[in-house]
Parts: structure tokens; C-alpha cells; sequence
């Protein structure tokens, strides 16, 4: 028998487009006659599509959209599709009005729908929002010419839950052994899994334990592609009942990975096995071209706009927008203030003669001199500080969106996430934008990127894109004269150290100390993580891809009293 994973790509709500995509991948398995196809959760619709699904209209659609492509599919193919389905018993029990199903479709029909059972609420999922689970175990059979095959589907996170992998339960049942006991000879997952840096593996041997513990071999069939801040790495792959990898599709791209599963062995046999990136660096990398790739297509935009001021941060979203969008479809602003050093512009054009970019130099000086004027009755007696600082930032700001406004751009803010945390960041400045390309970036990780993109380009016979200048000069804003960022905060190394201990491990203002941290710096880090969260809950959405993103699975209150401190 012959099964095919359809690894795609989905528009959020584009409920036609969707479908079609399905079809085109369905009429390329039926040629090579694939007996089973697999597509991702919700993949009639797109995950997650959150709130679209309070809309009775749009689950409507969903249904008659299904209803065709069922009618349109190759009648030998049977197809299994991420979709809804209307709770009948929710008006009496008090239930969700929907469930996150897979949909059979065979013989051009809609043969059964399968019910998630195990819903996750926790960072960025609220599924319990909409949906009510599924009470049943999922199985269904397929018959062949010569034989019957009784196949076990899941959904997502009913595979998440197996007790011996975790050391826990975090639900009460676990799908995968119930199916197990049930006698299945072969399980699916059909999942929309979200990436974060090295998620890949953890998956990976999640299956292999499972299947190692179960003797059953397992496909599991990922989304690809960005969705809003969140990035789908894909990397469907199967494994056979002693645990090996007998196939993987690609990372970051859609693909048809096909595996056959031997009847009288009852198990998976060798097929196309991708190769995974070769490093954490090369992962990210990946994953923020996708990302960028996908937001601004799918929101409609065709170019980006970005202000480059010779720094890393710039250079690296730069960059991340030429590979992802095209040389041709970037805009690098430069926009001097007489704070800004000579080198900031020779680095910042060279980076974009690297790139290939079109540039446009802005100087703010006669604005600044503006503002200075109009503010002066208001600021007179006053010392230069932190509000004429921000107002550089704001200008540039407003020139961009109004670059953006002009001409249809999306336009690009540039902050890290060593910033955004401790909102070293002006609003309505530099935070102005569409996308926040690096806002799950720590600095010290934008750094490695950056060398790790010169590396591979001089692999690759090329010069390297990021000037080695930028590499080499000690970080700045440059709002006043001789200021580098260490004069505010702590070097990023240890800054980002503490960061990792504070929001990602969640550990104690001890536990950090006995790290090795100083208190003074450590209690200056957590005041300014806990000023900051009125700004970061006002910046454009940001690429998620470590497990605590300042995103939609970031949910502190602005206004609070209590302090880590305590």
C-alpha cells in the first residue's frame, strides 16, 4: 500500500484556495498510485484559524467546500482532510459547538469524520475556545485488493501525552494507547505543530518512543508555512515499528513525501528521508525566510520597506527580506542624524551593495530642528534627555510608515528580542511596522546568525553579505553623541543569560544569582522586563520561534504590583 503525505502550505480562511491545493496534491499521488493520502489538521481551513471559527458562516462554508472537493477527487484515492464539524449535542450538554475533525473521503463521498480528543491550552493554543473533544478512539479500515488494513488517526496533541516520554500525563487518556489495544496495524497523525528552535527533534523521538513502545509503525503529517507570528516547520516523517526514520519530508517547504507500508510485514519500508538543517543557526535562518516570506504574501503586500541604520539588527532583517522576497522587492531607507557616525552609512550602504537592495538616503537633521524649535517654549531650563532621543527615533518612524503609506509597502521593524524585553525600544519609532522580523531574536543569537550567513556565503563562493564592520563595532543607537547600548544595559551576553533564566526557565532572582549573576544588574533587568510590557503589548506581530515569544502566547497584565523581586 502506498500513503502519501501532502505537506501544505494553507491560507488561513482561503477555504477554495485550500481545497484546491488538496486536489492538485491529491491528482499527483493518485498518478502514482497512492492508495491513502494524508493532509495536515485543519488543513481545509488553515491553523490555527482562531476566531474565524465564531463565525457560523465560515463553518458553513468550510462544510459545502468539503462536500465539493470530495466530488472532485480521484475516485481510487482515499483522502483523509483536516476540517470542523458541527456538535449536534451541544445545545443539550453544554458543550463547544464544534469539533477539529479529519474528514474520509472515499468514493467521492464524505465517509466518516474523526474527532480530536485531547486539546491543548497552553501558549499559544486556546482550543478549548471552540472546540469539544472527542470521546471515541479514531480508526478506520481500507480495503485493498488482497487485503484489509485497520489504520489509527490522531490529531496533533493526542499524540502529546504518553506518560513514559513525558514522565507525566497531562490529560487523562492517551489516544495513542487506546489505539495500540485496539489492535490498529498502522497509526497517523495529522498535525498543524508550530516550530520553535529544535522542536524538530523533540518530535522525533517522541514518535520513535511511541513506536518503539507500541511495536506500531507511525506517519505523522505536519503543516508547513507562516501563519501570523507562528512558523510550521513541516518536517512530516514516518517510523517503523522498531523505531527508525523510514521517511521525512522537507523542512520549511512544501513537499508529497510517499512511503509504503508492507501488508504481510505490517510495517513501513525505507523511502525518501530529507535531511534536516545542519544547525540551530541554519534552522532560525530557515524558518525567519518562511516566515517573512509567508506574512507579507499572504497579507497581500509584494515589497518591504525597512530603515537601515548600519547595524546588526537591520542587517540581518535585511537580509532575511532579500532571501526570502527577492533582492528587487526590498527597500533599505537610511535616515542620518547629526549623532549618526560616518561608518553607520558606509556600513549600512555596503550591506545593501551585498544585497542588491535599492537604498534612499533621508537625513532628520532640519527635522529634529523643528521639533527642538516647536518644543523649545515647553522645554526651556530642561536638560537633553531621553524625550529629544526618542524623538529621533520617532521621526524616522514616520517617515517610513509614510514610505510604507505611499507605496503599498509592508514595512519592517528591525528590534530584537533582548530589546523588546526590557523595552530598550521607542513606540510609535522604531517599533513602527507590520512585521517584527526579529522580536523572538535574542541579540546574541542575531550575531550568530549574522556570522553564520557570511560563513555559508563564502561556502558558496560568495562575498560575505554582512559587512565584517557591522560584526565588529560595538552596538548603537546613536541618539546622542558617543552612546553605545552598554551605557543602558548590561552586555548582551549576560543580559541575555538572565533573560533565558527569567522568562524562559522561570527561575528565582536566587537560583540566577547563584548562577553567577550580580543582584544589582539582576534587579535592574527584572524592573525593566516589567516597565516594558505596555510597549511590547502595542508592537507589530513577531516571529515566533523559541518557546516564550512576546506573542499570542504571552499573556502578562500591564497593570500589576507583583514583582519577580519578591
Amino acid at each position: 500500500m502506498k500513503i502519501a503525505i501532502a505537506q501544505l502550505n494553507p491560507i488561513i480562511g482561503d477555504l477554495t484556495g485550500n481545497a484546491e491545493q488538496i486536489l492538485a496534491a491529491a491528482k499527483i499521488a493518485a498518478k502514482k498510485k497512492v492508495d491513502l493520502l494524508l493532509t495536515p489538521e485543519l488543513s481545509l481551513c488553515g491553523y490555527p484559524p482562531r476566531d474565524l471559527l465564531l463565525n457560523p458562516r465560515f463553518v458553513e462554508s468550510m462544510g459545502k467546500v468539503l462536500q465539493k472537493l470530495a466530488e472532485d477527487l480521484p475516485p481510487q484515492l482515499t483522502v483523509l482532510v483536516g476540517t470542523v464539524d458541527l456538535n449536534s449535542e451541544a445545545h443539550r450538554s453544554g458543550g463547544k459547538p464544534l469539533f477539529n475533525s479529519i474528514a474520509l473521503l472515499q468514493n467521492n463521498q464524505i465517509q466518516q469524520i474523526f474527532h480530536k480528543r485531547l486539546l491543548p491550552y497552553y501558549d499559544v493554543f486556546d482550543e478549548y475556545r471552540y472546540f469539544e473533544p472527542g470521546l471515541k478512539s479514531n480508526s478506520f479500515t481500507l480495503n485493498l485488493d488482497k487485503s484489509s488494513i485497520k489504520i489509527g488517526v490522531t490529531i496533533c496533541e493526542d499524540l502529546w501525552n504518553d506518560e513514559e516520554f513525558w514522565g507525566k500525563r497531562s490529560y487523562t487518556i492517551n489516544p495513542i494507547a487506546d489505539l495500540a489495544q485496539q489492535g490498529v496495524d498502522l497509526m497517523v497523525n495529522l498535525s498543524a505543530s508550530p516550530y520553535t528552535t529544535n522542536k524538530h527533534k523533540l518530535r522525533e523521538a517522541m514518535l520513535k518512543a511511541a513506536a518503539i513502545r507500541y511495536q506500531q509503525p507511525i506517519i505523522y503529517a505536519n503543516q508547513v508555512g507562516g501563519n501570523d507570528d507562528l512558523i510550521f516547520d513541516g518536517n512530516s516523517v514516518g517510523f517503523n515499528r522498531t523505531g527508525n526514520v523510514v521517511g521525512r519530508a522537507c523542512a520549511f517547504e512544501t513537499d508529497l513525501l510517499i512511503v509504503k507500508f508492507d501488508q504481510q510485514q505490517k510495517d513501513l519500508m525505507p523511502a525518501t528521508i530529507q535531511p534536516l538543517p545542519e544547525s540551530e543557526d541554519e534552522e532560525i535562518w530557515k524558518a525567519l525566510v518562511l516566515g517573512v516570506r509567508d506574512y507579507t504574501l499572504k497579507c497581500g503586500f509584494s515589497k518591504v520597506v525597512l530603515g537601515l541604520s548600519g547595524g546588526i539588527d537591520s542587517a540581518i532583517v535585511a537580509a532575511i527580506a532579500s532571501f526570502a522576497l527577492g533582492k528587487e522587492n526590498v527597500f533599505g531607507v537610511l535616515m542620518p542624524s547629526p549623532y549618526s557616525s560616518d561608518h553607520s552609512v558606509k556600513d549600512a550602504l555596503k550591506l545593501a551593495e551585498n544585497l542588491g537592495i535599492k537604498t534612499q538616503i533621508l537625513a532628520i537633521g532640519e527635522l529634529m530642528a523643528g521639533y527642538d524649535k516647536t518644543l523649545e517654549p515647553l522645554f526651556a531650563g530642561t536638560e537633553f534627555g531621553l524625550a529629544e532621543e526618542n524623538i529621533q527615533s520617532r521621526i524616522r518612524g514616520n517617515l517610513l510608515m509614510a514610505i510604507a503609506n505611499k507605496f503599498g509597502y509592508l514595512l519592517l521593524s528591525t528590534g530584537n528580542k533582548s530589546e523588546m524585553a526590557v523595552g530598550y525600544c521607542t513606540l510609535y519609532g522604531d517599533m513602527n511596522g507590520g512585521l517584527a522580523a526579529i522580536a523572538d531574536v535574542p541579540k546574541t543569537r542575531v550575531y550568530s546568525l549574522c556570522q553564520w550567513l557570511n560563513q555559508n556565503s563564502l561556502s558558496n563562493s560568495q562575498s560575505e553579505i554582512i559587512p565584517n564592520h557591522i560584526l565588529t563595532k560595538p552596538p548603537s543607537a546613536e541618539l546622542k553623541p558617543g552612546q553605545v547600548d552598554q551605557d543602558s544595559l548590561p552586555a548582551y551576553e549576560i543580559l541575555d543569560d538572565i533573560l533565558e533564566r527569567l522568562i524562559h526557565k522561570h527561575q528565582s532572582i536566587n537560583e540566577i544569582v547563584a548562577a553567577g549573576h550580580d543582584l544589582n544588574i539582576l534587579n535592574k533587568v527584572v524592573k525593566l522586563v516589567a516597565r516594558a510590557e505596555f510597549k511590547r503589548r502595542q508592537a507589530p506581530p513577531g516571529l515566533k520561534i523559541t518557546d516564550r515569544a512576546f506573542g499570542t502566547g504571552w499573556r502578562m497584565p500591564i497593570a500589576s504590583r507583583y514583582s519577580s523581586l519578591t
